[in-house]
């Protein structure tokens, strides 16, 4: 499920090129779509349930989090391109290493640091920063810095509350959507502009990225959350980098030339994720 959801995330950056939105109101009508198929999903399958108010503000927490994730990572496309956005992402298993033991249950471990590194370096192989870029690369690795917040926070949470996934994931959706449709508005009276809309494909770009490209990777990474740790979810997500790296390359030409360095790096990723789930810290 998590190889899956990964896989499947790989496109969200391409998603994010196609739309022409900004960020922020990218984000915002991406989970106007995700909610009202999240809940529809849950209705047919008879899993629709109310949650305890005691137990909905932290679920919602997280869904703030996840949407203040989300515009940073395409803040981050939109300063630079999708192969810089997904690079940055990948450090999101390096915050979790020093956030883990003030926010988590668990100790600094100095192996985590060490695959953490090898992560990240194998990043820096497949895409070779660019100063240029410096704006979409500070979006990038703050974006990874919220991520594992909300997988430390998420797995918090779930073993809180006792709700199941489905669950979790409708109402943090829902946070997304509460918290965006009062900085979009809002952003817009500040700034004397009016809303954007989307036209054209970009509607049926958004409703792809919101139902299929959000429901089902979110799902499966929630679910995964309760067996694995945030570490290992976070370092098994730099597989993702690559495959948007890949896809880039092929629709965009972001990767005119695609060298010795881009496969040692997605050598040195791979064998990070497998390093994890050959370990002793495999699970939370």
């Amino acid at each position: 499920m998590l190889h899956l959801a990964v896989l499947l995330a790989g496109w969200t950056g391409v998603f994010g090129r196609l739309i022409s939105l900004d960020g922020l109101p990218l984000v915002w009508y991406r989970v106007m779509v995700s909610v009202p198929c999240m809940v529809a999903v849950l209705a047919v399958s008879g899993r629709l349930k109310k949650v305890p108010v005691s137990q909905l503000w932290p679920i919602l927490g997280c869904g703030v989090l996840l949407a203040i994730h989300w515009v940073a990572f395409y803040e981050s496309i939109k300063s630079s391109n999708v192969s810089v956005g997904v690079a940055c992402i990948a450090t999101s298993c390096f915050f979790t290493t020093l956030f883990n033991p003030i926010f988590g249950a668990r100790k600094f471990s100095v192996k985590e640091v060490l695959l953490s590194f090898i992560a990240i370096a194998g990043i820096l192989l497949i895409f070779s920063i660019d100063i240029r870029y410096r704006t979409g690369i500070l979006w990038g690795l703050f974006s990874a810095a919220v991520y594992s917040l909300f997988a430390i926070f998420n797995i918090r949470t779930g073993k809180l509350t006792g709700q199941d996934s489905a669950t979790m994931l409708m109402w943090e959706l829902a946070g997304s959507l509460i918290i965006l449709s009062v900085c979009v508005p809002l952003l817009s009276l500040l700034r004397q502009t009016s809303i954007p809309t989307p036209q054209g494909m970009d509607i049926w770009w958004l409703i792809i990225l919101g139902s299929v490209l959000t429901i089902i990777p979110f799902l499966f990474q929630i679910i995964a959350l309760r067996r694995l740790s945030a570490f290992t979810v976070n370092v098994t997500y730099n597989l993702e980098p690559v495959y948007s790296i890949i896809f880039a390359a092929v629709l965009f030409d972001e990767a005119r030339e695609v060298g010795w360095s881009f496969w040692l790096g997605m050598a040195l990723v791979i064998f990070s994720v497998i390093a994890v789930a050959r370990s002793g810290r495999y699970s939370s």
